[in-house]
């Protein structure tokens, strides 16, 4: 088990400041797909918009609005986070190398973006909870998983996956052509986590609330319920931690020159 903690005020001032969200330059997102050439991952823009985010039946719904920005198509690949890292830190590492990374910390995702953004023009970063949340829903739609009502099309989860994670991009897409965002795996958030935090967000672009010890997750995954891969459940961990095996990301490119 990793974790890691903030030692004196200043640096945890500092880790705080780092988490402010730069806005995408969508100058260069007018195809369908992107493919980065330093990443070799595959983006998909999404026009943003405004939203009901949240969930009517826990009575935490509230509309949200989001600006342009570019989503991974997939989750993080095993053999994408060995190409940068170096190693294979998955539990699952005999799923093979499409199959989404596993067992990562939060920390661990901002060593991964950090050697990515050091490589090349392109710079990259988790999606907000609120971005995550409308390309789940497809560009906002009144949906429960993501792509639909229909989990068994869309989603890898506890009674489909022989408990076991699969290879991305293998159960329906969304609306918007993005893959696995419910279920494979959990995918982390730049977010820190307040429960309320929403209720009280601002409208346009919420960046999260002041950090706490705990950051965000959504999506479910295969070793989870259906009622964990709908597309407003929201799950918390110590951003340290790198033991849980359903632990994944996908990625948010913010410009490309």
């Amino acid at each position: 088990m990793k974790r890691r903690i903030c030692i004196g005020q200043a640096l945890c001032a500092l880790a705080f400041a780092i988490t402010v969200i730069p806005q995408i330059n969508l100058a260069y997102a007018a195809k369908d797909k992107i493919v980065d050439p330093v990443s070799d991952v595959e983006f998909i823009p999404v026009k943003g918009g405004c939203f009901q985010m949240g969930d009517a039946e826990e009575k935490n719904q509230h509309e949200v609005c989001v600006s342009d920005f570019a989503i991974g198509k997939f989750e993080v690949t095993q053999g994408q986070w060995q190409a940068v890292m170096g190693n294979n830190p998955s539990r699952y590492s005999s799923c093979g190398s499409d199959c989404p990374v596993d067992q990562v910390s939060w920390y661990d995702v901002q060593d991964f973006i950090n050697r990515l953004n050091a490589r090349g023009d392109s710079q990259y970063r988790l999606p907000t909870e609120a971005e995550w949340e409308y390309a789940a829903r497809s560009g906002g739609k009144n949906e429960k998983y993501s792509g639909g009502n229909d989990v068994e099309a869309v989603s890898w989860f506890d009674r489909n996956s022989g408990s076991k994670p699969h290879k991305v991009g293998t159960k329906k897409p969304n609306g918007l052509g993005i893959y696995d965002m419910s279920g494979n795996v959990w995918e982390w958030v730049q977010d820190c986590y307040h429960p309320d935090y929403y209720r009280v967000s601002p409208k346009n672009d919420p960046q999260g609330p002041a950090c706490s010890d705990k950051r965000v997750l959504r999506g479910g995954s295969w070793f989870n319920t259906a009622k964990d891969a709908r597309v407003a459940f929201r799950l918390r961990d110590n951003p340290g931690y790198s033991y849980h095996f359903t632990f994944g990301f996908r990625l948010v490119l913010v410009q490309k020159h």
